[in-house]
């Protein structure tokens, strides 16, 4: 896939919602440190950046309304927003470079303890990429600011992270990104 087309997704998902790729680039920075510190392959660690700059691509689909909303989405938009996984799948598996990371992208909301979406997965049934992405997308939110919430400090995002550990996140990698160097994540969340 060229690079030219991702960047194209990107800038699109840019002006549906401002933000979003900025926010992209740095979960797949981070996506990338975890899956360096867990010992994976180059190519291994080249589809889970991949997916983790696409995890959101789907919401290219979502209306504007939903994705914009100033307040609380209601249980109807929620269901609706919640689709972004199956769509993003969809607009990437027909890509045969990015069959990988469309599954990463269609996995990543899957909880590790079975309670995600879309598929209810649980343990290791969810792809690895799309359970580190999990971590790292969970990791960025908290470490950079968002219009409804303010950055958390290095250890506070480890902590809320390492809370979750077990239920919504893999504990192997929880544990890998307990052990990441703080400047190791400074660098990746600087780099866009």
């Amino acid at each position: 896939m060229r690079d030219g087309v991702i960047e194209g997704w990107g800038e699109a998902l840019e002006r549906r919602d401002p933000g979003t790729w900025s926010h992209c680039k740095r979960v797949a920075s981070c996506a990338t440190v975890l899956a360096e510190a867990l010992n994976l392959s180059e190519e291994e660690v080249r589809v889970i950046a991949c997916g983790a700059l696409l995890h959101e691509v789907g919401k290219l689909e979502i209306p504007e309304a939903i994705l914009r909303k100033p307040a609380r989405l209601n249980a109807a938009e929620m269901l609706v927003l919640r689709t972004y996984c199956v769509r993003g799948f969809e607009i990437l598996r027909k890509e045969v470079s990015l069959q990988d990371a469309a599954e990463i992208v269609y996995a990543h909301r899957e909880r590790f303890d079975g309670s995600g979406y879309p598929r209810g997965l649980r343990g290791e049934a969810i792809a690895l990429g799309a359970r580190i992405v999990a971590v790292a997308d969970a990791f960025e939110t908290l470490l950079c600011d968002r219009p409804h919430d303010f950055a958390r400090a290095l250890a506070h995002a480890r902590t809320e992270v390492s809370r979750w550990s077990g239920s919504e996140f893999d504990p192997q990698i929880v544990e890998v990104l307990l052990n990441v160097p703080d400047e190791d994540w400074r660098m990746a969340l600087s780099q866009q």
